[in-house]
């Protein structure tokens, strides 16, 4: 084997326009049956909303402990957002300081 063979790898065994169509073809097509239609596509769940909040990293620290000790109390389900919905319920906003 020669020298510049080993220093690739051996990619002097594939034809360089058969790799260029196959990669062409296969990846960088648009899909034989084109986009799908909106008609096609799921239903997105209207009950919830993914969103993204910051948190101080001691906060997450707490409520990660938090959901580690109800899981160890046996409530496997438990996560963070299942305990801030919980914490939610909890909230009185009458009683909520000003300077929060």
């Amino acid at each position: 084997m020669r020298d510049e063979e080993q220093t690739r790898g051996g990619f002097d065994l594939y034809d360089r326009e058969e790799v260029e169509g196959v990669l062409s073809g296969a990846f960088y097509s648009p899909a034989k049956n084109g986009a799908p239609k909106k008609d096609a596509q799921a239903d997105k769940p209207t009950h919830y909303k993914v969103i993204c909040i910051s948190v101080y990293t001691d906060d997450l620290k707490q409520l990660d402990d938090m959901v580690d000790a109800l899981k160890q109390r046996g409530l496997t389900k438990a996560n963070r957002s299942a305990l801030i919905r919980y914490a939610l319920g909890l909230v009185d906003v009458a009683q909520v300081p000003r300077g929060i």
